[in-house]
């Protein structure tokens, strides 16, 4: 473990020894009706649903309706929160001080239904990319490396040794205008999973107009199943520190009207380790991807369409990059496996089908351990988008 992440551990359990001494750390209220920042029941006087924030202390069960959230919403283990079909959560525009995070060991129990889904957005009368944080999980799935390590954002454990770490359940939920950026080095994304394990059900997402990631895995074991990503600013799929789950059935997709990218946005970003700095750590990412596809309909330049480096290995089977009319510019490269921290690892296979006269199907770089890239042109396979008929995108 290297010293900046051991400062980080023991700021985090500094912290967490302050908070207990700010309220009772068994979760429940002293009774005498004061507010303590801990909410065990939804007639505990910590809980206000038109001003919601703080920690989750006990099982608690939320009846369908609307909620704005105003501040952080922790969910402490080994507590449960449910959210019935139907619930919408209003983040207010307030940035990087409002965001959903479920702990080490704690629960979200998040099924909405096809005609009746959970809901994450914006509060702001005007809503936009960014305005909120996001809704993070942290599992003690494994990461690069082994042990355990800080969140980017917000400061709180993950990873560990058990691969079915159980996160709880997310389906059919929407995430709305969420990715506020601290600065250049540490940003939410609309769903980011650190060291989430297979135990967790995740399927039947839709993320909408987020200002960094739609999603991101900081190692972890957890599948994805049917996922739609609609104008993210950053990276449309993006992991790190060891993932090695499965990603089935995804489409992502920039529209025409859409602009602000950042500064290098791609559809695919992968990397083994964080940051590439730990190159000779064990256990580097290495998922499947299957049913994937890649939509750019906006004059607008992106680094790559699929990047994967940094020892990542990968088997990406039936893509289907498209490149439509609109989409004038072509990205700096098709595929890429290489990068100055470390190419692809040796084993990749990415085989896609790519169409659109702005793209250049031979523009690819295998890298050093010469990835197995298979790009054919081709306007067929890729995502089955009947499935995510319930969200009521319909630009397919």
């Amino acid at each position: 473990m290297n010293t900046i992440k051991k400062i980080l551990m023991l700021s985090v359990i500094a912290g967490s020894f302050v908070a207990c001494s700010d309220d009772d750390s068994s979760g429940n209220n002293s009774g005498d009706g004061q507010m303590n920042g801990v909410i065990t029941s939804t007639e505990d006087p910590d809980f206000d649903a038109n001003n919601l924030k703080g920690a989750i202390g006990a099982d608690l069960e939320l009846p369908a309706g609307e909620y704005v959230l105003t501040g952080g919403l922790v969910v402490r283990p080994p507590y449960t929160l449910k959210l019935n079909p139907g619930t919408t959560f209003k983040a207010q525009a307030g940035g990087t001080n409002v965001y959903v995070i479920v702990e080490q060991g704690a629960r979200i129990d998040a099924q909405g239904e096809a005609n009746n889904p959970i809901t994450f957005t914006s509060n702001a009368a005007t809503p936009a990319a960014g305005n909120w944080g996001g809704l993070i999980l942290c599992g003690d799935a494994p990461i690069s490396g082994g042990g355990t390590a800080v969140t980017e954002v917000v400061d709180h454990f993950y990873g560990g040794t058990n691969v079915n770490s159980d996160s709880g359940m997310l389906n059919h939920v929407i995430i709305r205008y969420s990715g506020a950026r601290i600065n250049g080095e540490k940003e939410f994304n609309g769903l980011t999973l650190y060291g989430v394990g297979k135990g967790t059900t995740i399927k039947n997402i839709a993320i909408y107009n987020g200002d960094d990631d739609a999603i991101e895995f900081f190692g972890g074991t957890v599948d994805v199943e049917n996922l739609l990503v609609v104008n993210a600013k950053d990276d449309m799929f993006d992991w790190t520190q060891g993932w090695v789950g499965k990603l089935t059935n995804a489409y992502g997709v920039r529209e025409e009207s859409f602009t602000g990218l950042s500064s290098d946005p791609r559809g695919i970003e992968a990397d083994g380790n964080l940051d590439g700095d730990y190159p000779n750590h064990t256990g580097q990412s290495n998922p499947t991807l299957t049913g994937l596809t890649i939509v750019n309909r906006a004059p607008v330049v992106l680094s790559d369409v699929i990047k994967v480096r940094r020892g990542s290995g990968a088997n990406i089977t039936n893509t289907l990059v498209k490149w439509d009319a609109s989409a004038t510019t072509a990205p700096d490269d098709l595929v890429d496996c290489t990068d100055s921290k470390g190419d692809a690892a040796t084993g990749t296979v990415i085989t896609i089908k790519a169409t659109g006269t702005a793209l250049n199907l031979t523009d690819n770089k295998a890298g050093i351990n010469s990835a197995a890239i298979n790009v054919t042109e081709g306007a067929t396979g890729g995502a089955d988008t009947s499935v995510f008929g319930w969200t009521g995108y319909t630009a397919f």
